[in-house]
């Protein structure tokens, strides 16, 4: 008989266990704080990787046709001078595309696949964790406004970075914040450059945008739906709020001279529809995940700084590699240690990473040689696209999804 799963939190890692789980023939049922499934939030990119394991599950022609296949990465510094660009996804020899969508699209075509495939009875809304117990047996879930407990084998905590289930067993953590607050939006606007190019521009020590599209002729006119996100590293004690709305005033002024021939970018943050602030948040990595019948996944177990497109993909890649140790059979508490041997170390590795030597890095080598200014000339004069092309390998190697990594076996 195989082992009954609950899953705690019905977001993307979350949702993708419960499918993984389903096609080997396991039963779960998730349980999801929220009250409803409503497509919020901005934009994220599916690195190739992360489109492995979605494609594995069956949804890779719903987010294809939902979203936009990135054809370039390209950087710039805070002059608007170009400094490297590389192809992405297909365009780069990988099997799968690297594809931007909005999350609430990519959440929203996840939640109706474990929908129909689960039945709705094995996904259970507005159920907030409050507390877990276990005994040799079994694992009982305790839910706010809920009479009854809920017993399983095993829990899995799907639960973000603010995880509910992670505090019983870390009370004392604190999430780590290091100055760099961030703004989201996303704005109608003309496509930039190839229409499908995702840009880089500045650093987090004098302003750093991204940007991309997520959205194709949003208005029937051509414009796109264009995600940006601002960062800015500040004082510590100056932490944006993760509940309150964004506000014009505080982000564009860091932008105010961003007009380049190509882009005005005071522009793109004005079309906003709204903007959301958030803290750039993490947490050191913890020496364990798993405590008996329990363990964690995704933000719950690696919260990492939101650079890369990471955060996503690896909480995919747990899903699929937990979902795979539990149709293994035998004592389920058995699966649960083999999956975090797995995947405990090499999520430390992009925790650091994202800290210490983000894609961004091409950016502040180029500033670093550059003194902070505008240079004469062209980047070639100051560093060869080859360095700048190995400082990129090097990330998609820790992160996992170097061309090496993902070739068909």
């Amino acid at each position: 008989m195989s082992a009954q799963v609950a899953i705690v939190g019905g977001g993307i890692g979350g949702l993708a266990l419960a499918l993984g789980l389903h096609e080997r023939g396991l039963t779960c049922d998730v349980y999801e704080a929220a009250g409803e499934i409503r497509e919020i939030g901005v934009g994220i990119t599916l690195l190739p990787h992360a489109m492995r394991e979605l494609a594995a599950l069956g949804v890779q022609p719903q987010l294809e046709a939902q979203g936009i296949e990135n054809l370039e990465s390209v950087f710039f510094n805070r002059w608007g001078q170009f400094i490297f660009r590389e192809p992405r996804g297909r365009h780069a020899g990988y099997a799968l595309p690297e594809i931007g969508i909005h999350r609430g699209k990519l959440h929203r075509v996840l939640y109706e696949a474990a929908r129909q495939r689960l039945n709705e009875q094995h996904i259970h809304l507005g159920h907030r964790c409050i507390g877990v117990t276990q005994d040799v047996d079994s694992v009982s879930l305790r839910f706010a406004d809920r009479p009854a407990d809920v017993r399983a084998d095993v829990v899995i905590a799907c639960d973000g970075v603010n995880s509910a289930v992670r505090r019983l067993f870390y009370p004392d953590e604190k999430l780590a914040f290091t100055g760099i607050n961030t703004w989201r939006g996303v704005s109608v606007h003309p496509p930039i450059l190839t229409g499908k190019s995702y840009l880089r521009i500045g650093t987090i020590e004098t302003g750093k945008m991204v940007i991309y599209p997520i959205v194709d002729d949003v208005d029937g006119e051509g414009r796109q739906l264009i995600n940006w996100v601002a960062e800015l590293r500040q004082p510590p004690h100056e932490r944006n709020d993760w509940n309150e709305p964004g506000r014009l005033e505080d982000v564009l002024p860091i932008f105010r001279d961003w007009r380049f021939d190509w882009l005005d970018v005071p522009q793109l943050i004005e079309g906003a529809q709204q903007i959301f602030e958030y803290p750039m948040v993490d947490k050191d990595p913890v020496a364990r995940w798993t405590f008996g019948r329990v363990t964690l996944l995704g933000d719950a177990a690696h919260p990492m700084y939101p650079r890369g497109s990471n955060g996503s993909a690896q909480a995919l890649i747990d899903a699929r590699v937990l979902a795979q140790e539990l149709a293994e059979g035998g004592d389920p508490r058995d699966a649960l240690a083999r999956y975090e041997q797995q995947r405990l170390e090499p999520t430390a590795r992009v925790v650091q990473t994202n800290r210490t030597v983000p894609p961004d890095f091409i950016i502040m080598k180029a500033d670093e040689l550059s003194g902070g200014q505008p240079f004469p000339g062209t980047i070639d004069d100051l560093v060869s696209q080859d360095e700048l092309r190995r400082i990129s390998d090097h990330y998609k190697q820790v992160a996992g999804f170097s061309l090496d990594a993902l070739k068909p076996s």
